[in-house]
């Protein structure tokens, strides 16, 4: 009798023990539980090289893409002629680049959270008379680009062989408007979306 008298305090123990965790948000079970995969992080960087990136041949360049809330520089090449003139090279590349950002970002890319708000069809000219000699000139005019892609667009190109490598470039659109220096700053690499990139008239340069 003693022995079975012991038992029933533990055995009331159990459904005790069970009402305690119940009340405090957890579920008593010996069974481990799926709670299906852990929510994903956007990483901001490949783990491993882009094989797909590697593979082409022609000038190394980084372009400018999205990763959450901010820019970072991907790896790219561009194909220039060999023997090309300087003013023809510059726009060679620039055009190459503005290919690079608008062409959808690879699987590993992708995977690590990057996107590119350029899109394509955007061609790139030189200067007209009257221009400096190092603008580029857009089919679509830079004020007319979304946030996020001029943001992109100027801080390529000003960090790239198709500008003064001073942090700047100077662009223009396709209609008679006066082409503008543009800059790209730590404040809009950080937030691209919220931040325009400062720009000034030329005239007088």
């Amino acid at each position: 009798m003693t022995a079975r008298r012991a038992a029933v305090p533990r055995l009331l123990a159990v459904p005790a023990l069970a009402v305690l965790l119940a009340g405090c948000g957890i579920r008593a079970t010996e069974v481990p539980t799926n709670f299906g995969p852990a929510p994903s992080r956007v990483q901001c960087s490949l783990a491993e090289p882009d094989v797909s990136t590697q593979a082409a041949r022609g000038l190394p360049v980084q372009v400018f893409l999205l990763c959450g809330s901010s820019l970072v520089t991907v790896d790219r090449t561009v194909r220039v002629p060999d023997g090309a003139a300087d003013s023809e090279r510059r726009i060679l590349v620039a055009q190459g680049l503005l290919d690079q950002l608008a062409a959808p970002p690879s699987a590993a890319e992708k995977e690590a959270g990057y996107s590119t708000d350029v899109r394509g069809g955007i061609t790139v000219g030189g200067p007209r008379p009257g221009d400096p000699e190092d603008t580029l000139r857009l089919s679509t005019a830079p004020a007319g680009l979304p946030s996020y892609a001029l943001a992109q667009v100027v801080c390529t190109f000003s960090d790239s062989a198709a500008a003064e490598g001073d942090g700047s470039v100077v662009l223009g659109g396709p209609g008679a408007e006066a082409p503008r220096r543009y800059e790209c700053t730590d404040e809009v690499r950080a937030r691209p979306g919220s931040t325009e990139p400062p720009s000034k008239d030329v005239a007088g340069e």
